[in-house]
């Protein structure tokens, strides 16, 4: 709104850092100033935010290491910052904080249990190591919210500590959303989910690269209807296989709709799954070169509508992404039609439990044919994979 008040702020901080050396200066959400110029809504060298960034940079090109000051700045949009900022002598040294692995969530659930008062001879290093099997992929907010989350449900019904089921509970939360109490389902609504969510969860039990179903619910929670709850590893690379069986455990509810109703049944219930297999099918063909008619390309993301790509190559995208998704659904019938009566059985199950859990997938499937992955548990002392049959519930 007043022209020069961001610089003239600008200036501030840096001569008080030069008149309280040695001092840090943090500087939070970079990227809000710190855009690349002449992208990101800028309109020209008058631009506040645009002074701003150029007064940053002036403050800290004349830096030398007598004055004592050390400037850090955090930002959740690296890729978005002006590259002067990012020069020697500036913002030269960058550290990213990537999500805790499975060791480290164990550590960070263990300093937010200490205020907790859980249920007597609780073994506190053995519960975290728990719950940090059943949260891959949580942030340390994200922990912190599940451990006070836990407490409240505990509280909710007035009991005198914290316990497994109140984590359980919370965890569900943080992952499905508030349960919707409410939202009352007609026999029909509720007959197609158990069956949808039936087949995420027998496709997920027998294919190999799966990730291993932890419980399926048809418990309304948030925008979702029910929703299968898997125990992914913390995994970097995925390969080829990998996709493939992530498809069809993505597409088996809506196979299941089709096997047990018609196609002519089938509800808009499928819509997030086929967005992820849409996803996953166009980054295989045109972003990992995992498809022989396209060979091994990668195109970056369309910026203003202009695809780095002819016409002829969009087409042949399509067309592929297409052969993908077919085969992917032809296999996911195929896996489905074979344990046809096992998942009526689990769907009659969450039909009647509401909430089936792991030892309920036993007892209905049988064992599953592919052993858990070692990466879910690991060795306290080097922190690597350790075999187990099952992982701990």
């Amino acid at each position: 709104m007043f022209v020069g008040v961001g610089p003239a702020r600008v200036r501030d901080l840096f001569a008080q850092a030069r008149e309280n050396a040695p001092c840090i200066v943090f500087i939070d959400e970079i990227d809000a100033v710190g855009r690349e110029r002449g992208k990101g809504g800028f309109r020209g060298g008058n631009d506040e935010r645009e002074n701003t960034l150029n007064q940053i940079l002036v403050e800290m090109d004349g830096f030398n290491p007598s004055q004592g000051v050390v400037v850090f700045a955090a930002t959740n949009r690296p890729d978005i910052l002006d590259k002067a900022l990012m020069r020697p002598g500036r913002f030269d040294r960058q550290i990213a904080l990537d999500k805790p692995d499975i060791k480290s969530r164990k550590e960070i659930f263990q300093v937010h249990l200490k205020p907790l008062k859980l249920i007597a001879n609780t073994n506190t290093e053995e519960l975290a190591k728990k719950l940090a099997e059943i949260t891959p992929g949580f942030s340390g907010a994200d922990i912190a919210n599940v451990c006070n989350e836990a407490a409240l449900v505990a509280a909710r019904r007035k009991a005198e500590a914290v316990e497994m089921a109140d984590f359980d509970a919370a965890v569900d939360r943080a992952i499905g959303g508030i349960e919707k109490k409410t939202k009352v389902l007609s026999p029909e609504e509720k007959k197609l989910i158990a069956y949808h969510e039936a087949g995420h969860a027998v496709a997920g039990w027998f294919l190999e690269h799966a990730d291993p179903v932890l419980k399926v619910s048809i418990v309304p929670r948030g925008q979702a209807l029910g929703y299968s709850q898997q125990l992914p590893k913390d995994q970097y690379l995925i390969t080829k296989e990998q996709m493939a069986d992530m498809m069809s455990v993505a597409l088996a509810g809506r196979v299941a709709e089709e096997i047990f109703f018609g196609m002519e049944s089938i509800t808009t219930g499928a819509e997030d799954d086929l967005q992820k297999v849409t996803r996953i099918a166009y980054s295989k063909v045109s972003k990992y070169g995992m498809s022989e008619r396209i060979g091994a390309l990668s195109f970056k993301t369309e910026e203003h509508g202009l695809k780095p790509y002819s016409n002829e190559t969009a087409e042949m995208i399509d067309e592929e992404a297409r052969n993908i998704a077919e085969e992917a659904y032809k296999r996911t019938i195929n896996l489905l039609t074979v344990n046809k009566e096992k998942l009526k059985a689990l769907a009659n199950v969450l039909l009647e439990k509401e909430v089936v859990r792991q030892e309920d997938l036993v007892q209905v499937l049988g064992e599953r044919p592919w052993k858990h992955d070692l990466a879910y548990l690991y060795d306290e002392a080097t922190a690597t994979p350790t075999p187990t049959e099952q992982p701990k519930q």
